[in-house]
């Protein structure tokens, strides 16, 4: 599906991009693989760092997504994209707010508009648990992405492009994660851990298994659906633990736009919710030309037809059937080298 052909990925040079780069490179062999991101400095960095002959496909593409015009020459010729791009950080969204918009939202529209204008397969966009039912403007910002990513494909007519949704939890070890909080703390040998709650919980993922289910994902939609995988939960306290053992805790109280738990599918969406092995798919409220809730019985997923969850089903992290103990934090925290 992917040899020989064109791809993008918007925000390429974060930690998803770059490993995004190296696990798509060893599966498949596209004509192009373009790095569209703003940072000279990071593009420059990640060239430099994958400088073999393996990587040869790899172009780098300066560029914004607040452009539209920079988008739609970035996007001529390609077939496939995955919008990794995004201002992510709930605190700087809450100071800067339109920012975030002109990011998150506006941006978002911006590649629509694009890949409508060229032509592109499939577009995929990475969403967060922090969209549903949002307390914070990361989480609506991205929930207002979601849905222009989902109403797009009542855009194309009888043009054959395709977009969905991939919305997952925590990545661990990535930048700017708990974990990396935790790990400086602990190396500057800090007194304790600032946990907000003692009852907080988060899903978690690691980073490889994100970007294979985003592939995975990409390989099999159809059009209008929010993939969402099945993945464990941990207590933030047993994360703190698992890390330091004998480390004194604080309890320091929810920061602004945080919440006590994450939820990747409501309750209100149960009736639009099918699960198959290893996934969820919400399917949308709306009828596609290519998609339709009338037709969810034939839908097969990696030849697997789903099962409609019960009209009382919500999948959150706090009542998520599986949660890792202490020792499987410290196996999953050990493939991302995080010393423990």
């Amino acid at each position: 599906m992917f040899n020989g052909k064109n791809i993008l990925i918007t925000g390429g040079t974060g930690s998803f991009g770059k490993n995004f780069v190296k696990i798509f490179l060893d599966k498949y062999k596209p004509k192009k693989l373009i790095v569209f991101s703003r940072d000279e400095l990071k593009q420059s960095l990640m060239k430099e760092e994958l400088n073999t002959k393996k990587y040869t496909p790899v172009k780098y593409f300066i560029g914004d997504v607040r452009d539209s015009r920079r988008l739609i020459l970035a996007t001529a010729n390609v077939d496939y994209v995955i919008h990794a791009a995004a201002m992510k950080q709930v605190p700087a969204a809450e100071y800067n707010p339109y920012e975030c918009i002109k990011t998150n939202i506006v941006g978002a529209q911006n590649l629509i508009d694009a890949c409508i204008y060229n032509k592109v397969k499939k577009v995929i966009c990475l969403s967060t648990d922090k969209a549903v039912n949002p307390v914070n403007l990361y989480g609506a910002s991205k929930l207002a992405s979601d849905k222009l990513f989902i109403s797009a494909n009542n855009l194309i007519g009888k043009q054959n492009t395709s977009f969905a949704v991939v919305r997952y939890g925590n990545v661990l070890g990535s930048r700017g994660s708990v974990t990396q909080i935790f790990q400086s703390l602990i190396e500057k040998k800090s007194k304790f851990l600032p946990i907000t709650d003692l009852n907080m919980t988060r899903f978690f993922l690691l980073l490889d298994q994100g970007i294979n289910f985003v592939i995975d994902s990409l390989k099999s939609m159809r059009g209008g659906e929010i993939f969402i995988p099945k993945i464990p939960s941990a207590k933030i306290i047993d994360l703190a633990k698992a890390m330091k053992s004998n480390c004194k805790i604080k309890v320091i109280g929810l920061r602004p736009g945080e919440k006590l738990n994450e939820i990747l599918c409501p309750n209100d969406e149960a009736r639009l919710t099918y699960e198959y092995k290893n996934f969820y798919i919400i399917f949308p409220a709306i009828i596609f030309n290519k998609l339709s809730l009338n037709n969810l019985k034939n839908y097969k997923y990696n030849g697997i037809k789903g099962k409609k969850v019960s009209n009382i089903f919500e999948y959150s992290s706090n009542s998520n059937k599986k949660f890792l103990n202490k020792r499987e934090i410290q196996i999953l925290l050990n493939k991302v080298n995080v010393s423990l």
